[in-house]
């Protein structure tokens, strides 16, 4: 149907759409001052933490106990259902961040949790005590995922304890910034490499033997493995690496009803950026992203529990689940 209208009607029409809309913005502030002054989205059973953060620049490897504002990982709103009923899982770098909302979800869940952690001891007993308080069994193992044989001994031990393993997550990671190209080592590209592919690669040779049918391995990428970051090329590389790996692994397990998959978080509260990022862009973290604040460890987890679970993901392999907050 042909509208019958003059070029006039039509500019007087705009006009009016562009006079309406330019009031509703006068009366509600304009886009200019929202830019200068956003407000971090809450979309939460409780409120999050916004950007500026009290907390300075961290020594690696970070310690969870003295961040500030401490890390909310425990998701007291969160009822577990029983997807992981009798299951067993080994979680590294489950003593802080991500890891220890994994292994609390997990345990709710109905799971007995191993953590594979490097150094942070006091991290790792707070997170056993909230894995027992959850009433299930659970293990710490200190050692250094960029060593096979240490990697095949916090297998073996998971195994000893448990009496098998179903699900291996893959979460330890190292991470520092370079702001110059130039600025990166040699040994700082070793370190990361190392630890971030090595020590999935290392885990799952270790894991993959004891795990059978309805089994789930899950790895943690990044958003940095999608989009890059200029000031982590390295870090950036190995999360990329992650996502093929992840897609490939699942492909060669499939006949053996292992499914391997991954998530992608964004900018997220744990020690792992406070101990990399300087301390003026630390107590901005989280503001670039579009909700203009960091996710916090059990916004993340739930993600982890959906892909290990076979009542919730059992036609889902080789997938890389991003968790990025709106971009």
């Amino acid at each position: 149907m042909t509208e019958n209208r003059s070029v006039e009607d039509a500019v007087r029409t705009q006009r009016a759409i562009q006079d309406q809309v330019d009031a509703a913005d006068a009366n509600s502030g304009s886009q200019e001052a929202k830019a200068q002054a956003p407000k971090a989205m809450q979309a939460g059973a409780r409120e999050y933490p916004v950007p500026p953060f009290p907390q300075a620049h961290q020594n690696k490897p970070g310690s969870e106990h003295t961040l500030d504002p401490t890390p909310l990982y425990d998701a007291p709103f969160y009822r577990g259902s029983g997807k992981l009923e009798g299951k067993t899982a080994i979680v590294t770098g489950g003593d802080s961040g991500i890891g220890r909302s994994v292994a609390v979800l997990f345990a709710r869940e109905g799971a007995d949790v191993a953590i594979f952690y490097l150094a942070e001891h006091k991290d790792a007993e707070d997170t056993k005590a909230m894995v027992e308080k959850e009433g299930r069994r659970c293990i710490i193992i200190s050692g250094d995922v960029r060593d096979n044989t240490q990697c095949e001994a916090a297998v073996a031990t998971t195994v000893e304890a448990f009496g098998g393993l179903d699900i291996l997550v893959n979460n330890a990671a190292f991470q520092y910034h370079a702001f110059n190209f130039e600025d990166l080592t040699y040994a700082h590209f070793d370190e990361t490499l190392k630890t971030n592919l090595y020590g999935y690669f290392n885990m799952c040779k270790a894991a993959v033997p004891h795990l059978g049918k309805g089994s789930a391995i899950v790895n943690t990428g990044s958003t940095t493995g999608i989009d890059g970051s200029g000031e982590l090329v390295d870090y950036s590389m190995t999360k990329g690496g992650i996502h093929a790996f992840t897609r490939a692994l699942s492909s060669n397990l499939m006949d053996r009803g292992i499914r391997v998959n991954c998530v992608a978080p964004g900018p997220v509260w744990t020690p792992l950026n406070p101990s990399d990022r300087p301390s003026g862009q630390v107590r901005q973290f989280g503001k670039q992203a579009p909700m203009n604040r960091p996710a916090q460890p059990e916004e993340i987890a739930p993600a982890f529990v959906f892909l290990a679970s076979p009542q919730t993901a059992s036609f889902i392999t080789g997938e890389i689940l991003p968790v990025i907050g709106g971009y």
